[in-house]
């Protein structure tokens, strides 16, 4: 078997696609893409794809070494997400080729189902309760929302307040029985995410995702100290070198995302790295559906999983859902609050090519937001 052809797909609301195609018509998907820099990856994955074409795609882990390491520059967001994505395509090949799902070419199938989370609320939160409510009558068990919306590095009394005000009402909806996660997204200073974290510890969040920017990971270990609650990161970490300082730092919960560092392969060793130092993963995707069906792959055969982020819903899909690229949606349901195990070969997502396709001739370009404070100055989102 050889790869003939790599393709790209720009489709709403933000995401990238790419279809690896093959000799013997089996096909692989994958999801590569930065968000706000869909163009550049694609732009990469086209550079990559002159190494895949004319090679057995059954190799995967050669593959992703040549992707990797073929050339004197190497890392960073934009290359690891290309490789991401072909990586997906490239199991998603193996997969069909054998007929078994991606998990059980992974070691086998460690649980049944995978608890799931969803978003609330946006980049500026506000009527955080109502939407929590709506997620619990969906089914979830758990949701995530921001801590804040534009915030100072050093933020004053009624910014604290307003934090622990927004996470109080939550808790309120949710009650006990469910689980509330909070992002800072990196907003906070070091000084302020240790000032701001033990305070929400009595409405027991289920963790604080990324308390500081990952330029400051060095600084980890001194919030870790500083606080009881549960911390994570990784959704802008590209690597196992990446990771290790911030568990050696005392995260308790990994978040590579599959789209980002470096597909199922390196998530795989990531998760393993997570292992020997009693962390626990739980994989970064506000994406689509490839990119989820990649995480569920992983988190099916992860000892040391914990739970698994989607985006339906999510402020972002203004102009497209998840599902809206998959012809068939019933393993995506979470009825109570999980994804059961899937058995279909490959990524096990079946993937509609005529909507793809239709969708990448209206294209996006899709770009974060640009926030200044009232004082001109520039702001973290």
């Amino acid at each position: 078997m050889k790869i003939t052809s790599v393709e790209t797909f720009l489709v709403p609301p933000r995401w990238l696609f790419c279809r690896v195609a093959t000799d013997e018509g089996i096909v692989g998907w994958g999801e590569p893409v930065v968000e706000g820099r869909a163009e550049t990856v694609r732009a990469a994955v086209d550079e990559l794809a002159d190494l895949l074409v004319g090679k057995d795609p059954l190799r995967v882990e050669d593959l992703w070494q040549l992707m990797t390491k073929a050339a004197f520059y190497r890392g960073g967001p934009v290359l690891s997400s290309a490789v991401a994505g072909l990586d997906q395509a490239l199991w998603d090949i193996l997969g069909k080729t054998l007929g078994v799902p991606v998990h059980q070419l992974l070691g086998g199938a460690v649980r049944d189902e995978v608890r799931v989370y969803g978003w609330i609320g946006g980049d500026e939160p506000s009527a955080v309760a109502e939407a929590a409510a709506e997620q619990a009558e969906s089914g979830l068990t758990a949701v995530k929302m921001n801590a804040s919306g534009r915030v100072s590095r050093m933020p004053g009394r009624s910014e604290v307040d307003g934090v622990i005000a927004r996470l109080a009402a939550v808790r309120e909806v949710l009650g006990d029985s469910r689980d509330v996660a909070v992002d800072f997204h990196g907003r906070f200073g070091v000084a302020a995410a240790r000032r701001v974290i033990p305070e929400l510890a009595p409405l027991h969040p289920l963790f604080v995702e990324e308390p500081v920017l990952p330029e400051y990971t060095h600084r980890l270990g001194d919030i870790v100290a500083a606080s009881t609650v549960p911390l994570a990161c990784g959704e802008r970490l590209y690597s196992r070198t990446d990771f290790l300082p911030a568990l050696q730092a005392g995260i308790a919960v990994a978040q590579p995302d599959l789209s980002h560092a470096g597909g199922i392969s390196e998530v795989r060793r990531i998760a393993s790295l997570a292992e020997t130092f009693d962390a626990l993963l739980a994989p970064h995707c506000p994406l689509g559906p490839i990119a989820l069906a990649a995480s569920l792959q992983v988190a099916f055969a992860t000892p040391n999983f914990l739970i698994q982020e989607q985006s339906i819903g999510i402020h972002y899909n203004t102009e497209a859902e998840l599902l809206d690229y998959v012809l068939d949606r019933a393993p995506f349901g979470f009825p109570n609050g999980a994804i059961r195990r899937w058995e279909a070969p490959g990524l096990g997502v079946d993937i509609d090519e005529d909507a793809v396709r239709a969708a990448d001739a209206r294209g996006h370009r899709w770009r974060p937001p640009v926030w200044r404070h009232d004082d001109g100055s520039f702001a973290e989102w």
